[in-house]
């Protein structure tokens, strides 16, 4: 599940409604719905994003809230570990492989230390690296 579709699930039953009516009032079919509250499918658009937030009367701060967590949803990741060091890919893949095995206090833990470094980064420091530069037909470009 993901923290869109944990949300949107809290909202839904917080209000005793059922899926299948909720669906109806979006217009959108029942079993989307319910793959959107699983997480199998990917981040909704911004339309629908503000079609539930109508439905729910969410406003501001909570309407806010459910558009990051849409941002932050996306069930299938991938990264482009072009740019990074052999240690950085290392962890990439590392956790890749072993995330859905960690437990909530682990997860949490992490987060920490990660938002922890964030902040301890000097403002000028990059947040990401630049892709390479591309030549014709996707190949890097060579400089003589």
């Amino acid at each position: 599940m993901t923290p869109f579709g944990e949300k949107l699930r809290q909202l839904r039953q917080a209000r005793g409604i059922l899926q299948r009516d909720m669906a109806a009032a979006l217009e959108i079919s029942a079993p989307y719905l319910s793959a959107l509250e699983h997480g199998r499918r990917g981040t909704p658009s911004a339309g629908l994003i503000h079609q539930i937030c109508q439905y729910f009367g969410l406003i501001w701060d909570e309407a806010d809230e459910l558009k990051v967590l849409a941002k932050s949803s996306r069930p299938r990741l991938r990264l482009n570990a072009a740019g990074l060091t052999p240690a950085q890919t290392a962890l990439a893949n590392r956790l890749a492989r072993e995330l859905r095995h960690l437990d909530a206090q682990t997860v949490a833990a992490m987060q920490e230390l990660l938002d922890a470094a964030r902040s301890a980064q000097p403002a000028s420091a990059p947040l990401s690296r630049k892709k390479p530069s591309r030549g014709n037909k996707g190949r890097p470009r060579t400089v003589k």
